[in-house]
């Protein structure tokens, strides 16, 4: 059996849909899913106890999707399954988003279960190289998408963020931890006027199994809000969610959509 821990999002749902087999979906206490349904729910304070419970479920399999917060830990809700894990928890609340999945991936694969990605449980939510869309990346948005490479990179390797805005090889907007859609909201206003394209690539070294970035049709109607020309993504790096409402939205506003190569 799958266990699903879902948290916000339309990912879940097309992750649930998509599995082969039995799944038991799960939230996190403060993260729950807005889009599914959740079985069974656990505060991080009795991680220990929920890894019981899967155990007794008969779940062989984890898969994280979807957004959650981090929950501030309340000492005195830590239970004695728990208690052993305590120093792992403590050390992954202090590291960055890629830092703390892979401390919570380790867990789990030293409870003896198999963590899995989402794109794996549904390969289908990955695109292929190429551009889908009525309008083409110019000659302009090459180097933009080269220099947007460079910058995702630098902001990886501190474990920032995954996207960012460039236009004429400058970078108007870097994603932090508020997110992509808080990013192209700080936008509207841009002295600059309009152009440029929105850039998303998983981070160097990232294990892919947790937090690969993603986009929707909310990203295209934000990106065309925000005054840029187009998408650019890492092709076969980043999860793309209602494809063809996506496409849709991209030919109906205007911008490309290009996955590119990385």
């Amino acid at each position: 059996m799958l266990a699903l821990i879902a948290g916000r999002g339309l990912l879940p749902a097309q992750v649930a849909a998509h599995a082969d087999g039995a799944v038991l979906i799960c939230a996190m206490a403060g993260s729950e899913p807005d889009q599914v349904t959740a079985d069974v729910t656990f505060r991080l304070e009795q991680l220990g106890s929920f890894i019981e419970t899967l155990k007794a479920r008969g779940v062989t399999r984890v898969c994280m999707a979807g957004g959650v917060s981090r929950p501030a830990v309340d000492p005195s809700q830590i239970d004695a399954a728990t208690m052993p894990l305590v120093p792992i928890i403590q050390a992954a609340l202090g590291q960055g988003d890629d830092g703390a999945l892979r401390a919570v991936i380790a867990i789990f694969e030293q409870s003896g279960f198999t963590v899995e990605a989402a794109h794996c449980v549904a390969p289908d939510l990955l695109m292929e190289e190429g551009v889908p869309t009525k309008v083409k990346p110019g000659e302009l948005d090459r180097p933009d998408a080269a220099r947007a490479v460079e910058v995702v990179a630098a902001m990886g390797a501190a474990d920032v963020g995954q996207s960012c805005a460039v236009r004429q090889r400058q970078a108007i907007a870097v994603e932090n931890v508020f997110g992509t859609d808080w990013m192209l909201a700080a936008l509207a206003n841009r002295p600059d006027g309009q152009g440029g394209l929105l850039f998303k690539a998983p981070k160097p070294g990232q294990d892919r199994r947790a937090d690969l970035p993603a986009i929707g049709p909310a990203t295209v109607e934000a990106a065309a809000k925000a005054g840029l020309s187009g998408i650019v993504l890492e092709a076969g790096g980043v999860i793309v969610l209602e494809q063809d409402k996506v496409i849709a939205a991209c030919d109906r506003l205007g911008l490309f959509l290009w996955l590119r190569a990385a």
